[in-house]
């Protein structure tokens, strides 16, 4: 059923034409009054209608691209190039030109449906969520009913190393291969004679954060050793540096260290050297998605790569409907092994 700005009125306790002055801005209206007016169309996802609204006749040239944290690498390399593609979509001058909006959610699910909300309002032509979602059942089922909505008005919406929820509907997702990563990194440091492993793991309500660790401890049980110490904390270098220093009060004998990502790793790295162990000869360490410092870090790190340039793009074309979907509205996008010299040669 259709939500009427009357509707909208009654439930904020003002007149329509109220309603209207808020929501067009072209009118001084008390702040009490405007914020119950705000307040009854995000309850009731109220959505500008018609060509009466100076914000719904420009709508349809806008892209919104959510991610956690611009300034990590993961998100900045896959923004930039679905931006790239969006941009590179477009006929020519007047013919179909969008222009991309990267909204920064700090990792926080009120600021995710904010952003969701505010697009659907501006009747967005796409909506690209990069990276992973928050495993929380009331987040997920109204994301998946903000992303439901927004597809059923004419929005496309693409998932970028996101997992598609129960309940999304019209979606493309293009879904990263984290577990079979995880799994081929822990293998490495097996096959090499590592027993004792740490693991520095990114939060522990992301999808991607789980994947990752599942993977990890398929390859553990399928070798019958014991898992070793784990740590959850952010994304960050920080992360990686504090949880160090835990992960060997609870195991002074380890002799590999997973990071939840390169990033994460570089942290690791440099605590470990503040204690006089080396890498990898006392301790190998190794990261996840092979963004472009790990090849200079010293030694070079050990990694999984994430194509996040190439997924990035398609889903750019994909928000453009320059590339048909995937079949049956989900890719699973490989990861690749790439070992370097931060776990070279063999343990014991």
């Amino acid at each position: 059923m259709t939500v009427t700005l009357a509707d909208v009125a009654a439930r904020a306790r003002v007149s329509p034409a109220t309603v209207s002055r808020v929501l067009n801005g072209n009118y001084p209206v008390a702040a009490s009054t405007r914020e119950r007016v705000l307040q009854a169309v995000d309850e009731l996802d109220y959505v500008l209608n018609g060509p009466a609204s100076s914000l719904a006749a420009a709508t349809s040239d806008l892209v919104g691209v959510l991610v956690n944290d611009i300034a990590d690498p993961f998100f900045g390399i896959m923004a930039s190039a679905a931006q790239s593609a969006i941009g590179e979509s477009a006929t020519g001058r007047g013919g179909g030109e969008k222009l991309a909006v990267v909204c920064n959610t700090g990792g926080s699910p009120e600021r995710e449906l904010t952003y969701l909300t505010l697009l659907q309002r501006q009747r967005a032509a796409a909506v690209i969520l990069m990276g992973g979602s928050l495993e929380d059942p009331e987040h997920l089922a109204a994301t998946a009913g903000k992303l439901t909505k927004l597809a059923e008005a004419g929005t496309r919406v693409v998932l970028c190393g996101r997992p598609p929820t129960p309940g999304d509907a019209g979606t493309a997702a293009l879904v990263f291969d984290n577990r079979t990563g995880g799994r081929r990194l822990t293998e490495h440091l097996l096959d090499l004679g590592h027993r004792r492993i740490g693991y520095v793991a990114g939060p522990a309500d992301r999808t991607t954060t789980r994947h990752r660790l599942e993977g990890h401890r398929e390859a553990l049980a399928a070798a019958g050793v014991a898992e070793g110490p784990t740590v959850h904390g952010p994304y960050d270098r920080r992360s990686g540096h504090e949880a160090t220093a835990e992960l060997l009060a609870r195991d002074p004998h380890l002799t590999a260290v997973v990071a939840a990502n390169d990033t994460v790793a570089l942290g690791v790295c440099a605590a470990l050297r503040e204690r006089g162990l080396s890498i990898p000869g006392d301790v190998s360490v190794a990261g996840f998605d092979d963004l472009p410092f790990s090849v200079d870090a010293v030694p070079s790190l050990t990694t999984v790569r994430l194509p996040l340039h190439e997924a990035g793009i398609r889903a750019g074309r994909l928000a453009m409907n320059a590339e048909e979907p995937p079949a049956g509205g989900v890719e699973t996008v490989p990861a690749e092994l790439v070992v370097r010299g931060s776990t070279a040669g063999p343990r014991g």
